[in-house]
């Protein structure tokens, strides 16, 4: 089984099946940063459903991503002000887990979005993308793409030190899809491949990845396959190659789904990424709390997983045989961002 600063309060009418108190319900959005797309579109799904079942919602976001400190205060904030259900994108997926306990421990429900904490069962529930299944999409891709894989030279592009188990299971999902032995799955950048030149955290930003491919092609001039934990982090690289006369001679992978990565890889500065739906994350838990207030339910795992996968497709204009995809036409219309 895999692992995988305050908002307005928003009140309306109801379109499900939730206690005539609804609006006495409150909910909390804790998401890493308020400026990465995902987390703007993830806002909006959960915005929208609290206005639709009449839930009071309140938002928090770090100032970067890895603020740990200010998501731990507005989980102890969602405490204070006695919130029904808490949904959070977890910085640091271990740390949080004390404070999260305590929020439990009050009968609030917690359900991680798109990062599982660490441990998963941490938390009441995940609503994710499969991020194993993410990263595996991609390195199949790159391995049947690229000119002799079996002496690729690799870059990874990875979040950052904290090894979050977002970034732990697209950089495992990859490697597993290029071939590559992953040694220990719960942590990244411990095989031994000599394929893969080397890690390099980014900050889930393009400043972020500008530094790290500067920092790897350093290492080894001649990469030719770029691994990257978001598309922001992918322009970044994409920066730095250009920069170093190599970007036409380089593939770059990487994982998201928002609008201007898709159109990343319809320009061809992304050969592919996996797309996945941080609206339907929210949307999911908003109802998943407004449930729980009404019968004290929790939400159940997919089958065979010990999360709730909320979807993944490959996009790319580029099929490759044996790895499902859709067009970037496709991936257009369901973007996001």
């Amino acid at each position: 089984m895999r692992t995988l600063i305050a908002g307005s309060i928003l009140a309306s009418g109801a379109a499900f099946a939730v206690p005539a108190s609804a609006a006495d319900i409150g909910a909390c959005l804790i998401t890493k940063t308020d400026i990465n797309p995902f987390f703007v579109k993830m806002k909006e799904g959960a915005t929208a459903e609290a206005e639709k079942l009449g839930i009071r919602l309140s938002s928090y976001a770090g100032k970067v991503d890895g603020d740990h400190e200010s998501q731990v205060n507005a989980v102890e904030t969602c405490i204070a002000n006695g919130a029904k259900g808490i949904l959070i994108t977890a910085s640091d997926t271990s740390a949080i887990t004390d404070v999260v306990k305590r929020a439990r421990d009050r009968g609030i429900l917690v359900i991680a979005l798109d990062t599982p904490l660490d441990p998963v069962d941490a938390a009441d529930a995940t609503f994710a993308t499969d991020n194993f299944e993410a990263g595996r999409l991609i390195g199949a891709w790159a391995k049947a793409s690229v000119e002799d894989p079996e002496n690729a030279k690799i870059a990874m592009l990875d979040l950052n030190e904290s090894q979050p188990t977002v970034g732990v299971l697209r950089d495992q999902g990859f490697l597993e899809g290029f071939g590559i032995d992953t040694a220990d799955k719960s942590r990244w950048g411990d095989e031994t491949d000599p394929r893969v030149v080397g890690h390099e955290v980014t900050q889930g930003n393009e400043e972020g990845g500008l530094r790290a491919m500067e920092n790897l092609l350093l290492q080894d001039p001649e990469i030719n396959v770029v691994y990257t934990i978001n598309e922001p982090a992918a322009a970044g690289a994409y920066e730095a190659l250009q920069s170093a006369g190599r970007a036409g001679d380089v593939l770059i992978v990487s994982v998201d789904g928002g609008c201007p990565g898709v159109k990343n890889v319809q320009d061809g500065v992304i050969g592919a990424t996996s797309q996945q739906y941080p609206l339907d994350m929210a949307r999911l838990g908003i109802q998943a709390i407004a449930k729980f207030a009404e019968t004290g339910e929790k939400p159940k795992a997919s089958e065979g997983l010990d999360f709730t996968n909320t979807g993944v497709n490959l996009v790319t204009d580029k099929p490759v045989d044996g790895v499902p995809s859709i067009s970037v036409a496709e991936g257009l219309d369901r973007c996001w961002g």
